[in-house]
């Protein structure tokens, strides 16, 4: 499936840029907690409780903590009850099935970023998911890669976005991902804007993108 395996090079390229483990740590250890639920939902606003991080979105979005079922024929792996981490939050249209994840899970205790290290983490990802692209919708599909790109998100130090577009099954695609970093926390947000005449998804993106917020450390 697209996004999760791009998610999963992410993490694993993070495994390999943690440094060396004979060194200080560089923060205490903090485990996600999945007893702890994800958040509340009120209104058009969630506010994090398992991670201090808030969102909004416009009144014809949808948001929900439990996996969407389209999301599945979108190329979206649904997350087992027994995974270690779990996506905090699913954000779609309901129309368009145009959609945004976002995740926060901690860092480990010896891993260190900058804006060079985020950007080069969130580049390497582009050959996998250009990879599961034609595997799910065959080699003929034109990817076109978008260039890597600082962002900046309310209370996140250092974030990068990458991105690529694509037709399939007659429908354009925009799919992207976003990594950051915050103390103590990492943040994966995965997009996908399906091209429809007369919808503003990709401005919608914008408003969602600029709501959010890291608020504190917990």
């Amino acid at each position: 499936m697209v996004a999760k395996k791009s998610l999963l090079l992410i993490s694993f390229f993070i495994v390999l840029s943690v440094g060396c483990a004979t060194a200080p740590p560089v923060r205490d250890a903090l485990k996600e907690d999945l007893k702890v639920p994800a958040g509340k939902i009120e209104g058009n606003q969630f506010t994090g409780i398992r991670y201090p991080f808030n969102v909004s979105v416009p009144s014809h979005w949808k948001m929900a903590l439990e996996f969407p079922d389209f999301l599945e024929a979108l190329g979206y792996e649904r997350s087992s009850p027994t995974d270690k981490e779990q996506t905090e939050l699913y954000v779609y249209h309901p129309e368009t099935k145009s959609s945004i994840q976002f995740d926060l899970t901690p860092a480990g205790r010896y891993a260190t970023f900058n804006q060079a290290k985020i950007e080069w983490l969130v580049t390497v990802a582009t050959d996998s998911l250009k990879s599961e692209i034609e595997k799910d919708y065959g080699k003929d599909v034109k990817v076109e890669v978008g260039p890597t790109e600082p962002i900046s998100l309310k209370g996140v130090r250092f974030a990068a976005k990458k991105y690529a577009t694509y037709t399939a099954r007659g429908l354009k695609r925009e799919q992207g991902w976003i990594y950051g970093f915050t103390e103590p926390y990492q943040i994966f947000i995965l997009y996908m804007i399906l091209e429809r005449e007369g919808t503003s998804d990709r401005e919608d993106l914008k408003k969602i993108l600029d709501s959010f917020e890291v608020t504190s450390k917990k």
